[in-house]
């Protein structure tokens, strides 16, 4: 019988580490903690330095470093499954549906975790509202330090729930060709993360992985927009700084004052928006369409450039009224907060409830972010009044609008249809 094949050989880190753990730890290159980072999804680390690599970032603070951050989540999304992308974009500009500045792209909504208040699952649900006007690609796991994780919640579903283990890098392009939403479970895509989860269970603090999942998603590049939620408000500009690093154009980084990853329901909420705008110091035509403007300055200004904008939002700015946190705590294992969705999405809660409202501001923040409320007309479907809320508010973002288009989801019933359409696709392929 053929032997096993040996295992990679484990790789030396020692100089990184002696470098790291010296006064010039400042001065250690990104891209050299990226690539010994890398190590660990091929399991060429040994745990006795991986849990020293980890644990030096720690202490060190490089794991709060916007580039450190950006170049650690590139290598996760190299060593992750890989999305055929051509037939992806072939799927996406299928199925997208442009409208106001939203292009018909995909987006996601996420947050760090780890802020210890241990909410409803505000973004997941808010994903699914999005979806009926929005590509969605939510990436997500199961609970760390929550109760309830998206894919808890999602496979905590009654009766017919979605087998989110149907959603891998080859099936992800059919998949769009038949339905809007998609969940992206974490460990499908990113194989390698299963050599350091052992270590970092028993390291006992939040390690830098804890930080890339937001930018780990396996169609980073291809995200038009996003809404990502910070633990600590120190990580916001940080965060933003890491997702413009990446490339990334259009994107919302949120903190609620209570150091709530999501945008709170209770009082404000600390915004850092990215901005895609023309560059002042451009020197080539002004008109975006032409394409015939080269230049072999590699230190030209480039025709369009990121910045990040920083503000606050309150439940008024989205017409809203303030609810305590108590009131969308529930603290609730996976079925009982699946038993909530459902409820909200068959429109049996209250239409003023506390956690409809604390969805609502989610899902319109990035129904704002995405663009399609800088559309001057509204044709989203039966049931829609057409009246756009042209009122714009902090970040000069239409909330107003952004909760009317989220209020149209579910009291149309198209936010439980996507839900519904997203369950019997992962069902039809048959993997269990």
């Amino acid at each position: 019988m053929a032997s096993e094949p040996n295992p990679s050989p484990t790789v030396s880190i020692s100089p990184l580490l002696a470098a790291l753990a010296s006064p010039s730890s400042q001065h250690v290159p990104a891209s050299e903690i990226a690539s010994a980072l890398a190590l660990i999804f091929d399991n060429r680390l040994s745990p006795a330095q991986c849990s020293s690599l980890l644990t030096l970032l720690h202490v060190t603070k490089r794991d709060h470093d916007p580039l450190v951050i950006a170049k650690c989540a590139s290598a996760m999304r190299s060593a992750a499954a890989q999305v055929d992308r051509t037939a992806l974009r072939e799927a996406v500009r299928r199925r997208g549906r442009k409208e106001g500045s939203y292009r018909g792209g995909l987006c996601d909504i996420v947050g760090t975790g780890g802020d210890g208040h241990s909410t409803f699952n505000v973004s997941t649900t808010a994903s699914i509202l999005a979806s009926s006007l929005l590509l969605l690609s939510k990436h997500g796991n199961r609970a760390s330090s929550s109760t309830s994780g998206s894919a808890d919640l999602l496979q905590s579903i009654a009766l017919k729930g979605p087998i989110i283990e149907a959603v891998t890098a080859a099936t992800l392009p059919a998949i769009y060709s038949r339905t809007k939403y998609a969940f992206l479970f974490a460990p499908n895509f990113h194989p390698g993360m299963r050599h350091v989860a052992p270590i970092r269970k028993e390291l006992g603090f939040r390690t830098i992985f804890n930080l890339l999942g937001p930018l780990a998603n396996p169609v980073e590049g291809m995200l038009e927009a996003r809404v990502v939620g910070v633990a600590h408000r120190a990580l916001g500009p940080v965060f933003a700084e890491a997702l413009r690093l990446s490339g990334a154009t259009t994107a919302l980084v949120v903190c609620g004052a209570e150091d709530l990853d999501e945008i709170s329901c209770a009082g404000p909420t600390h915004c850092w928006r990215l901005v895609e705008r023309a560059n002042p110091a451009f020197r080539g035509s002004g008109n975006e369409q032409d394409d015939e403007y080269t230049t072999s300055d590699e230190e030209a200004p480039p025709r369009r450039i990121v910045a990040i904008e920083a503000f606050e939002l309150r439940p008024e700015d989205f017409g809203l009224p303030e609810h305590a946190l108590a009131e969308v705590l529930p603290g609730k294992m996976p079925r009982e907060n699946a038993e909530t969705l459902m409820r909200l999405l068959r429109r049996e809660l209250p239409r003023e409830d506390p956690v409809v409202h604390f969805v609502l501001m989610n899902a319109a923040a990035l129904f704002v972010v995405a663009g399609v409320c800088d559309a001057e007309e509204s044709a989203m479907g039966e049931g829609d009044d057409g009246r756009v809320v042209g009122e714009r508010g902090p970040g000069q973002g239409r909330w107003k609008e952004g909760v009317r288009r989220a209020r149209w989801a579910i009291e149309s019933g198209e936010a439980l249809r996507m839900l519904e359409g997203y369950i019997e696709v992962t069902n039809s392929l048959g993997i269990r």
